[in-house]
């Protein structure tokens, strides 16, 4: 049996003019932060993607906000009117639907604006779908890059992928779940068969985290077209010590049985080399 939420006793102390770039939770509705409450209990005004999203949550805390929708369709009108209270000394709430502000999403304009404005800004943080991906994905942690999501057409995402494949740093992205399994092909396919972790449900009752290489988890019927959002983290390539005589060895024989494009990609995933340098390789060894 679930028990009922008890509304902590909130700072009343007001809050200083400003942005405030307020994260929300990734799926548990108790991931809020203290500091987050307040700022929403506080605020003049609750900028939100979807209103009726933020809208639940609020009602969940015994909140009431002014809220306004801020998204990437109506940001270019919205950002003057918004400047312009806190010119007025406005405190302003920037929230996304889930997570943190600014993570894939459009909100990073108005906090440049602002900031130039000279208008203060503050970070209120907590909830993050990539941090928790990572935290419980068991791959290296010391260096990663968020890339976020990938083009939906496989040709640009492969394009988009071989820019990536010489990063040393573990690759983390969100997806789509209709795309999911067409996206870990590819990255197999560029990137080589690297170990990989795929999140979908973070924090929610179904959370799942699956681990194995690419070509396994593109292959599992569960990630055929699952619902929602999820996370995909990748490790990174094998450090390599091939020489140039050692690569142009391994062009020259892959060369033989491979047209050049075939010949880059096995190399590539051989040696952790970038797909796209080693084709221009094999094209120069083919003339």
């Amino acid at each position: 049996m679930a028990r009922p939420f008890i509304l902590p006793v909130l700072d009343d102390a007001p809050l200083a003019p400003g942005l405030y770039v307020v994260a929300t939770p990734i799926g548990n509705l108790r991931d809020i932060t203290l500091r987050a409450l307040d700022v929403l209990a506080g605020a003049d005004v609750v900028l939100a993607e979807d209103t009726r999203v933020t809208g639940k949550l609020l009602s969940l805390y015994g909140l009431s906000a002014k809220l306004e929708r801020y998204d990437e369709h109506g940001a270019e009108r919205a950002r003057p009117r918004i400047l312009a209270a806190l010119a007025d000394g406005k405190r302003v709430a920037l929230v996304s639907d889930a997570g943190t502000p600014l993570v894939s999403d459009p909100g990073y304009r108005l906090v440049r604006e602002a900031a130039q404005g000279g208008h203060a800004v503050f970070a209120i943080p907590g909830a993050s779908a990539l941090l928790a991906g990572l935290s419980v994905a068991g791959l290296p942690s010391d260096r990663f890059l968020f890339a976020g999501f990938p083009p939906p057409k496989s040709a640009g995402r492969r394009t988009f992928l071989e820019e990536l494949a010489g990063v040393r740093a573990t690759l983390i992205f969100f997806e789509g779940g209709s795309r999911l399994a067409a996206s870990l092909a590819d990255m197999a396919a560029v990137l080589g068969d690297r170990e990989a972790v795929v999140c979908r449900e973070l924090t929610k009752l179904y959370e799942t985290v699956v681990r194995g290489p690419l070509s396994e988890l593109a292959a599992d019927p569960q990630f055929t077209a699952p619902r929602g959002e999820l996370v995909i983290l990748v490790a990174p390539g094998r450090e390599t010590e091939a020489s140039a005589a050692d690569i142009d060895t391994a062009l020259a024989d892959a060369l033989t049985r491979l047209r050049p494009a075939e010949a880059a990609g096995e190399v590539a995933k051989a040696l952790g080399l970038p797909r796209r340098d080693l084709y221009r390789r094999a094209m120069e060894l083919k003339r």
